[in-house]
Parts: structure tokens; C-alpha cells; sequence
């Protein structure tokens, strides 16, 4: 039995967890199947196959004192001649370029991703776990749940305010005071900042207030029962986040 918490921070009743929480802990399958989720995102990038080829470009053969590469045609008679085409020369073919038909994308069977989604979403009442994962809170007991009512909130304000009660306020700031540039490249190609991941809510409706009020906090992500998946409850296939519930989403784990 887990305590059911008023919009107070008060506990009003207490109710019995769905069997998914009393799923195997399987940080093996979580990985493998967050990795191949992962690359459902990923874009087929490749060069163009005559890329550095377009030239007249041929070796000389043997006798002349000079390596063999292929040289363009008409270059003869200057000083060793201009080099094009092989991998070695300026504005030559890349010798290894990316291509468009490898696959990127891995696949998971259906009931292995199945078994890895009950086995995050039980992670997420194991406090070891999320404590290791980084997150601060001052919550006794996990999972955290929430009356239903908590889905009516329509202020950002109001999720703050109910986040302080719950305790969890401290792990919305360490979202937020963790903001950092990134290191490399990647801050030219439109990621330029890391972000922590906060609290995720989940709620049992899919057009309820609390999912507009909610989503505009440092770290937190929201998310309808029916549309949870690994990227949201085990970022970077690492189980464990702190998750608060509603109690209508925890009535549809039980019959989804």
C-alpha cells in the first residue's frame, strides 16, 4: 500500500500499486530497447557517390619519377603534375564517406520492449535507484501519487507550489542551476545547452490542464499514462526517475 497525497502535501488515503511495479528490475533490457527507440530519431545522411570523381584525372603509369596517383589531364607539363581523385589529394573522393543505406535504425521485439517499459516504470518506486540517478527530494516514500484533482491545475504557479509541499522543488532547481554549455560541435548544431532531467508527471488523461501547467518548469517532462515510453522514464537508459503519478493514472496502469 502507497500513501495518496492531497494537494496539501497531505496523505488522504492509501491504495494498493498495479503488479507492473513488482516487475523484475531488468537495466539490461532497458538499455538495449531505450537505445533502439533512440534511433527512430535518427536522420540517413550520405555524400554524393561522385563526389571528387568528376574529373579527367588518370595516372601516368611508371618511368616519369613520380608516385602513380591520378593526376588531371593537361598538368603534364608543370611540376609533377595535379594530383585529383584518390583519397590522398586536395578535393579528392573521401576514401570511407558515410552512405545513405546504412542502417541506423535497430529493432527490439515487441515483447522484449514490452517487459523493459515494466520494468522502468518499476524503477521508479525504487528510491536506491533514483537517488542514484541524481535526483533530490525529500519524499519518504515512493512512488509518488497525487489525488486526481491535482490534474485541474492550470497554473505553472500552482504545479510549483504543489512540487514545494511534495518535497520536490530541490530537484526542479538542480534542473535548472545545471544548465551548461555543451563541450564540442554540437552547441554550432542546435544543441547547445545540456539540461538535467527533473520530476516527470504522469497523468491519466490526455488533455488534462496539469500537462500545459507542468511542462514549462526547469527539467520536467509530462506525459499521459498511455504515452509513456523509455526516453521519459529512463533518460539515457538509465532507470530510475522521479516520477509523481496521478491517482487516475495509476487506476489505468491497472487495467492497461
Amino acid at each position: 500500500m502507497v500513501a495518496v497525497r492531497a494537494l496539501d502535501g497531505g496523505i488522504v488515503r492509501e491504495v494498493e500499486l498495479p503488479e507492473v511495479f513488482r516487475a523484475e528490475l531488468r537495466p539490461d533490457l532497458i538499455r538495449r530497447a531505450f537505445l533502439a527507440e533512440t534511433s527512430l530519431n535518427y536522420q540517413p545522411k550520405g555524400t554524393d557517390v561522385r563526389a571528387g570523381k568528376r574529373t579527367t584525372a588518370e595516372p601516368w603509369g611508371k618511368g616519369f619519377g613520380v608516385s602513380r596517383v591520378p593526376r588531371i589531364k593537361g598538368s603534364r607539363y608543370h611540376a609533377a603534375g595535379k594530383g585529383a581523385f584518390s583519397p590522398s589529394t586536395v578535393g579528392g573522393r573521401a576514401a570511407h564517406p558515410p552512405k545513405v543505406e546504412k542502417r541506423l535504425v535497430q529493432k527490439v521485439n515487441k515483447k522484449e520492449y514490452r517487459l523493459a517499459l515494466k520494468s522502468a516504470i518499476a524503477a521508479t518506486a525504487k528510491k536506491e535507484l533514483v537517488e542514484a540517478r541524481g535526483h533530490e527530494f525529500e519524499a519518504a516514500d515512493l512512488p509518488i501519487i497525487v489525488v486526481a484533482d491535482a490534474e485541474k491545475l492550470k497554473k505553472t504557479k500552482e504545479v510549483m507550489e504543489l512540487f514545494k509541499r511534495l518535497g520536490l522543488w530541490s530537484d526542479v532547481e538542480r534542473a535548472k542551476e545545471g544548465k551548461k554549455i555543451r563541450a564540442g560541435k554540437g552547441k554550432m548544431r542546435g544543441r547547445r545547452y545540456r539540461k538535467p532531467k527533473g520530476p516527470l508527471v504522469v497523468t491519466g488523461s490526455p488533455d488534462c490542464d496539469l500537462l500545459k501547467a507542468a511542462r514549462n518548469l526547469p527539467g520536467v517532462d509530462v506525459a499521459d499514462v498511455r504515452a509513456l515510453n523509455l526516453e521519459l522514464l529512463a533518460p539515457g537508459g538509465v532507470p530510475g526517475r522521479l516520477t509523481v503519478w496521478t491517482e487516475s493514472a495509476i487506476e489505468q496502469l491497472k487495467s492497461l
